[in-house]
């Protein structure tokens, strides 16, 4: 379901895997980033109109309350399927014109997803 020498997967992987304890695993068929929890994922879907539509080359992360609300009127982003209900949000990466917006992205859903002893590992940094 993926390509490992995807350069959007590549890029992504330095950006996850700098964070403290970080690790790379298969979920789904997708490549997922975890300390003890999934903080990002590569790739995702969302069902539109009865069909699935896939995004092969999005970033799916978990953000913050506020940070979503905007997220999800951003029409570079989607709720996927699945995981939007709890929260989560898909950045199409192809349409990234910054990358210090998707380190961001990623560094605040860790927050939300490693504990506060990595956290402050984060921190000390």
């Amino acid at each position: 379901m993926f390509d490992d020498d995807d350069p959007l997967l590549q890029r992504l992987r330095s950006v996850a895997l700098a964070l403290p304890d970080a690790a790379e695993k298969v979920s789904h068929g997708i490549p997922a980033f975890y300390t003890t929890k999934v903080f990002a994922y590569f790739g995702g879907s969302v069902k539109v109109d009865g069909e699935w539509v896939r995004h092969p080359g999005a970033v799916m992360v978990l953000p913050d309350a506020g940070e979503r609300e905007a997220l999800v009127q951003d029409p570079r982003c989607f709720v996927p399927a699945y995981l939007g209900p709890s929260g989560w949000v898909g950045l199409d990466l192809a349409d990234v014109d910054d990358w210090a917006e998707v380190e961001e992205l990623v560094e605040s859903s860790y927050r939300n997803t490693a504990g506060p002893r990595r956290v402050r590992a984060l921190d000390a940094r």
